[in-house]
């Protein structure tokens, strides 16, 4: 059982040192992507300019960023400037005809809970004695009473609870990434990322230790478990975020006049 126990949570932190760079990175890129517009030292006129997006994002995860202007309105004439507005376009934020929400958008934190506690649910009921329990205990090679005693121990209880939770967190960090919701692509984007934790468990560990019937009453549970998690999530994180009032200029304005 705790063999179990010590993959799942192995698989997990594997995928969560993998992820978390990648949204560092990715939102690193996002924060210096876009165009700005600026006044050129040189003809204290506006331009448009944009950063080396991909540059400054592999520069800032190492510390701090190196910045140089990849593209300006007045190139290629005035190509191979000094580029002295890069301060100047670092405070300057992303030009756009209204300010919406940002593409990574927020996460909801009662979908994810909502989705890991409906997991734990499907759990419970999968190692029920009215589904699997007993080929569960079975293919543990437990005995009734070992099993028994096995309810009454804290760690089983809190690995049952922290594994969906983490892995409903991990769901909802892509989605928000993405920038987009819904039930089937909440779904799709789970389905993968559990993919990628059995994958991960097979080039790791190769899952020595693990009966054939144990891992195939595992997996299907993991499975519909990732599908409830990427459907609730998906769904609910939408719906949460269409109650985002997007602000416009026009609402900046009659903000401004009001005052």
């Amino acid at each position: 059982m705790m063999i179990l126990f010590s993959l799942a949570l192995f698989a997990l932190a594997i995928c969560v040192v993998l992820l978390l760079p990648f949204l560092l990175g990715t939102g690193l890129y996002r924060q210096y992507s876009g165009v700005r517009v600026v006044t050129c030292p040189e003809n204290h006129r506006q331009v448009a300019v944009n950063f080396d997006a991909m540059r400054a994002a592999q520069t800032a995860v190492a510390g701090d960023p190196s910045l140089r202007i990849a593209g300006c309105s007045r190139w290629p004439e005035r190509l191979g400037c000094g580029q002295q507005c890069i301060p100047q376009a670092l405070e300057t934020g992303l030009y756009s005809e209204e300010e919406v929400l940002p593409r990574s958008g927020p996460i909801f934190h009662l979908p994810v809970l909502l989705a890991a506690f409906a997991a734990w649910v499907l759990g419970a009921i999968w190692h029920s004695q009215y589904l699997f329990r007993a080929e569960w205990r079975q293919a543990l090679g437990l005995s009734r009473v070992e099993l028994h005693g096995l309810g009454w121990q804290l760690t089983p209880h809190l690995l049952t609870l922290g594994a969906p939770l983490l892995f409903a967190y991990a769901v909802a960090m892509v989605l928000a990434w993405i920038g987009k919701h819904g039930p089937i692509l909440g779904t799709v984007v789970s389905i993968l990322m559990w993919a990628g934790f059995v994958l991960s468990l097979f080039a790791f560990t190769g899952l020595t230790g693990v009966s054939r019937e144990l891992l195939r009453l595992e997996l299907g549970y993991t499975f519909i478990a990732a599908i409830v998690i990427g459907f609730t999530i998906g769904e609910l994180h939408g719906k949460f975020k269409r109650t985002h009032r997007v602000v416009t200029h026009e609402d900046s304005e009659q903000l401004d006049k009001a005052s």
